[in-house]
């Protein structure tokens, strides 16, 4: 089956959303690069954090505890965090207010680390370090994330980043499943090959369409999830 151009996947996206103007509605925004280098780091390891507790877990849970979540840890301050002794660690995971899972918990302090360890590396921010990265390689920032962080691999990175207005794609169900059925990706979904693969098409379409990597990946998902086609 031969690889869908970027007027096919639009095309059928508004046949199966019903308008252009819903569509439009649905597609994601992003960040500018200054938006993303100005975000604190703070806020970065809060959103690792959050999407780390929402895999595998109810989301609205997480959201509705995440002003806890907050509080119990410092607003997510990083050099405050960093030098917390494993005791109060211990006691904080502990706390009813939030979910009670030592190992995420844990993974505040190591993705803390992870940070601080790329801010002295690179000599500047971590929100400059994630705005700098080049879009058309996204997939080589997801396995910096699985590489250095905690429990980052996967869709969990991924999530975080689109959540931030990072410009990416998502290895969604609905996008595997397209990638699959265009014989796109032929190999597990998170294999080097599989994510170089998928960043070659999303590129492509990128350059054809103007569009960022995010709405792209939405109008795939939007082209062959459960829509409700019009009558």
């Amino acid at each position: 089956m031969p690889k869908p151009n970027y007027e096919q996947l639009y095309e059928l996206a508004c046949k199966r959303k019903g308008s252009a103007t819903a569509v439009e509605s649905l597609l994601p925004r992003i960040a500018t690069e200054t938006q993303l280098a100005e975000l604190g780091s703070d806020r970065y390891l809060a959103e690792f954090t959050r999407k780390i507790f929402q895999s595998g877990f109810v989301w609205r849970v997480v959201n509705a505890k995440w002003p806890h979540f907050e509080k119990v840890f410092w607003d997510f301050d990083i050099e405050r965090l960093l030098m917390m002794p494993d005791e109060m660690l211990e006691r904080k995971a502990s706390d009813p207010g939030i979910i009670r899972n030592y190992r995420k918990v844990k993974t505040i302090l190591e993705n803390a680390l992870m940070i601080a360890d790329t801010e002295r590396r690179e000599d500047r921010g971590f929100g400059e370090f994630i705005a700098n990265w080049p879009a058309d390689d996204i997939v080589s920032l997801w396995l910096y994330l699985k590489k250095h962080g905690s429990r980052l691999g996967g869709n969990t990175g991924p999530y975080a980043l689109r959540t931030l207005g990072v410009d990416s794609f998502l290895m969604t169900a609905d996008v595997e499943a397209f990638l699959r059925n265009h014989a796109i990706i032929d190999s597990g979904t998170h294999s080097l090959r599989a994510l170089k693969a998928a960043q070659s098409y999303f590129n492509d379409l990128k350059q054809e369409s103007g569009r960022s990597l995010s709405e792209l990946s939405r109008l795939v998902s939007l082209g062959i999830g459960r829509n409700n086609l019009p009558n």
